[in-house]
């Protein structure tokens, strides 16, 4: 793939660019396994050529490994409530396909995208994460991630009880179940029903785009070994018929070969775009449950602050003497309202903006990724037609004659 064009990465900037436009293209190369048995990895080379003044020069390249990509993806979901941050590919769940070269090939894909999306988003290629992870030696980046911040400096038993009432509660939180704080907007409850919804269609048609790439495999399996079977047969049979068949088994293993190619392609430019796209909407379910909790907190803080100010009323007309600490409590206590709406109220405006980003974007590369599909079919179609066509004079001369 060149540098000025990246499927599905959402990165249309080129470093040719003329140096009067801002660009910022990142490349995540060369992965190479380092370590033995457990402590086994992949490292990624990562090359980053921008014109960005913040940055130290027009090119930098640097050595990273899968968890900086997801102490990137962390930080800027800490800091960044309202975005929509791309999604990190998942690990391997079966250990012995951790480093086959197909599995090494769809994570250095995956976390390409990842990186360049984050690059070509206009408020996320401002962050000084990102900078740091673009730029910094690995010895800095290891002492960056043990710098973590929010619910990541919790410790491992915290974090996993975090995340299982995570897990069991965010649908309830983004569908506004946990009665009575609910948001009540009809508009947002249409876009809430349109991600569930999405989800589903999206994991439908990936898992049944992993069937096609199976079919296509197996039956290249299938043409490679009966190739292998006729070519056997055609060494015990007479010249004219024997050659016939070494012909036909010669042809088989030839297209086993293209399904073979076939299926690697509708893996990398079809099942994978989908694969991601269902990524992406979890992120979007997960700015939902952040939403959900601001819009809460919200809500809990009106009304602590109208029993506070129902208290210092009482507290003014007893004249009591404890009316200046509590005016000083409820006065610090509006203000964290203030804030906390002024939150809600970004974390709004910003899903607003991201939702047209990110329906922009899923038009743009999954009309890529079926056009993929059909072109690939097309091509595979015609190459097999032709390959058994070629096939028939030969046959017809070893069958009796036609009437």
């Amino acid at each position: 793939m060149n540098s000025t064009q990246r499927s599905h990465s959402g990165s249309i900037q080129s470093p040719r660019s003329p140096s009067s436009h801002p660009f910022l293209s990142v490349f995540v190369t060369d992965p190479v396994k380092l370590g033995n048995g457990v402590q086994a990895y992949i490292s990624y080379r990562v090359i980053t050529k921008t014109n960005f003044p913040d940055y130290q020069g027009p090119e930098k390249i640097v050595i990273r490994r899968y968890s900086d990509f997801v102490w990137l993806h962390d930080r800027l979901f800490e800091r960044y409530k309202g975005i929509f941050i791309p999604p990190v590919p998942e690990k391997s769940a079966v250990e012995k396909f951790r480093f086959s070269a197909e599995f090494i090939e769809m994570r250095r894909q995956a976390l390409d995208i990842f990186v360049n999306r984050i690059a070509s988003h206009p408020d996320l290629q401002q962050s000084e994460d990102l900078r740091t992870f673009l730029q910094v030696d690995e010895e800095r980046m290891e002492r960056a991630r043990s710098q973590e911040i929010g619910i990541f400096k919790k410790k491992p038993a915290d974090l996993m009880q975090i995340f299982k009432d995570v897990q069991s509660k965010v649908s309830d939180v983004i569908m506004g179940k946990e009665k009575p704080v609910e948001e009540s907007n009809p508009e947002y409850e249409k876009l809430k029903r349109y991600i569930f919804e999405l989800e589903d269609h999206l994991a439908e048609a990936q898992k049944h785009a992993y069937r096609l790439v199976k079919r296509h495999r197996e039956l290249g399996e299938t043409l490679s070994d009966f190739g292998k079977a006729v070519k056997l047969l055609g060494a015990c049979e007479g010249k004219t018929l024997g050659k016939a068949f070494t012909d036909l088994g010669m042809k088989s293993e030839a297209l086993s070969v293209k399904l073979e190619k076939e299926a690697y392609n509708l893996l990398m430019n079809f099942e994978e775009p989908l694969k991601e796209y269902v990524r992406s909407v979890q992120s979007i379910k997960a700015t939902m449950g952040e939403r959900a909790n601001a819009f809460k907190h919200q809500c809990e803080l009106a009304e602590t602050i109208k029993m506070k100010e129902i208290n210092l009323d009482k507290l003014m007309l007893t004249r009591s003497d404890k009316v200046g600490e509590a005016e000083i409590e409820y006065h610090e206590l509006k203000a964290e309202g203030e804030e906390a709406t002024r939150k809600f109220e970004t974390i709004v405006r910003l899903m607003s903006e991201e939702i047209v980003r990110f329906q922009e974007q899923k038009t743009l590369d999954l009309g890529i990724a079926f056009h993929e599909l059909a072109k690939g079919q097309a091509h595979l179609a015609n190459e097999i037609a032709n390959g058994w066509r070629s096939l028939l004079p030969k046959l017809e001369a070893c069958s009796p004659t036609q009437t």
